[in-house]
């Protein structure tokens, strides 16, 4: 959802400076629909990053289990 706003918003401001002819605004719009887009991407790369790390947190437990496992037989 990161991002969904700004990028929503910057294309009804481009598509307004189109139709007024004022480019300030279509610019602006330009800008701010490139920013959230920017935010999307980093949004999606911040949940796989998470995603992985509880991925490896799990994995190693199970690792560090089996090693205390391991330590306490005779």
């Amino acid at each position: 959802m990161a991002g969904k706003v700004e990028k929503v918003k910057g294309q009804v401001e481009e598509v307004v400076g189109v139709l007024t002819n004022n480019k300030k605004l279509e610019s602006r719009g330009k800008a701010d629909r490139r920013v959230g887009k920017a935010k999307e991407k980093v949004g999606r790369v911040e949940d796989a990053v998470e995603k992985l790390a509880k991925s490896a947190k799990k994995k190693a437990g199970k690792v560090s289990d089996r090693a205390k496992g391991a330590s306490h037989r005779p």
